[in-house]
């Protein structure tokens, strides 16, 4: 019996089971607020048996947004439509989740499936379109096609880490279980780690202390915001995979020190800058999350192109990771918890689907002999 489908409990937190839906942007929001796309999408997995549902990257000021049309948690106005949410897949059997992030020299965007600011004057009225010029470390463009971010002054600095609390606490009054702070994919928390990015010379740069510096303090502000019974998740790119970026080493080091600060687990992703050699594959990031849980003592919880039950269910009981995240596994299919059940004849089959739904489907697999 595979203990994918066994409860897991973080802090006060417990999780019907070890299948999470991973952070999703879906670049559908205007002035940041939920809509009725962000509930139907996300409350289609909490009907699917997912044991965690987690909320895209949320931004914590309005200029954090990789794009105009990315959710928002900046003002209170944005808390009532997610917390819609947060009540609808916690009333499934699920629990809620919420990643709060600031894009820094990577935000102002194109929406990505436009490819560029091509929108008409009326599409632009409708969706509440909004160029601006980022903010980072450092005044380094991401890519040619990125704007020129504006280098950070320590006021700054000062003013993204009250944004990240004041997120965390509207999150808490959503509704949401649990947070997860967003420190990978080239992000702005992930741009103050790296070298590839951070080239100050004061308190927030220079040797590996200076440059977790930041997110470490970011990490201690959400925690002492958040209530102590609710989990903090921090997602990191385990490797920048560009010369002179960080390492696997680095990221256990760093994995080490969120520990000490309260977080419980680590959200196991890489790459993120441009021209990274990462190449997805099957399972690619899986050794990522085997090797921070065993080396820092920490949870840990593995992503990245997992689509089998029973790759799901080895990981999880090799003791590879704690949770299985999926993202476009999800979209794909967003019941492959209970069809993963039924696959691995766990002891939840049919349980995980919704009482409207899983006597008619039991019924209908028995007619058909499955």
């Amino acid at each position: 019996m595979t203990d994918l489908f066994s409860p897991l409990s973080l802090r006060g937190l417990t999780l019907r089971n070890r299948t999470v839906v991973s952070p999703m942007c879906q670049y559908s929001a205007k002035d940041g607020l939920a809509n009725d796309w962000h509930f139907a999408h996300l409350g289609r997995f909490a009907l699917g048996g997912f044991g965690l549902v987690m909320v895209e990257a949320t931004a914590v000021t309005a200029g954090g947004r990789i794009s105009y049309g990315d959710l928002g948690l900046w003002n209170d106005a944005q808390i009532a439509p997610l917390r819609r949410i947060s009540d609808f897949i916690k009333s499934q059997g699920a629990a809620s989740g919420i990643q709060i992030a600031h894009a820094g020299r990577k935000a102002s965007s194109p929406i990505w499936w436009r490819g560029s600011f091509n929108e008409t004057e009326a599409e632009k009225a409708e969706r509440g379109f909004a160029e601006w010029t980022p903010v980072a470390p450092t005044a380094l463009k991401h890519a040619e096609s990125n704007k020129m971010p504006a280098e950070l002054d320590l006021a700054g600095i000062a003013r993204l880490r009250d944004a990240f609390t004041a997120t965390a606490r509207r999150a808490d009054q959503a509704g949401f279980d649990m947070v997860e702070i967003h420190a990978a994919h080239g992000y702005l928390l992930n741009q103050f780690l790296s070298p590839i990015a951070n080239r100050r010379t004061d308190d927030y740069g220079g040797p590996p202390d200076g440059l977790m510096r930041f997110p470490l303090e970011v990490v201690e502000a959400v925690r002492a915001a958040l209530p102590a019974h609710k989990p903090l998740f921090v997602r990191i790119s385990s490797i920048d995979a560009l010369p002179d970026g960080r390492t696997l080493d680095d990221s256990i080091v760093f994995a080490g020190e969120l520990k000490r600060r309260g977080v419980d687990v680590i959200d196991c992703s890489s790459g993120g800058f441009d021209g990274a050699a990462v190449k997805p594959a099957p399972l690619y990031q899986v050794p990522y999350a085997a090797a921070i849980r065993n080396q820092a003592d920490i949870r840990t919880m593995a992503v990245g192109m997992i689509a089998e039950p029973s790759d799901a269910a080895a990981i999880v009981d090799r003791g590879d990771a704690d949770l299985v995240a999926l993202g476009r596994g999800a979209l794909d299919d967003p019941n492959w918890p209970v069809h993963a059940a039924r696959t691995l004849k766990a002891d939840q089959d049919y349980l995980l689907w919704p009482k409207q739904a899983g006597f008619a489907v039991k019924v209908k697999d028995r007619l058909l002999k499955r």
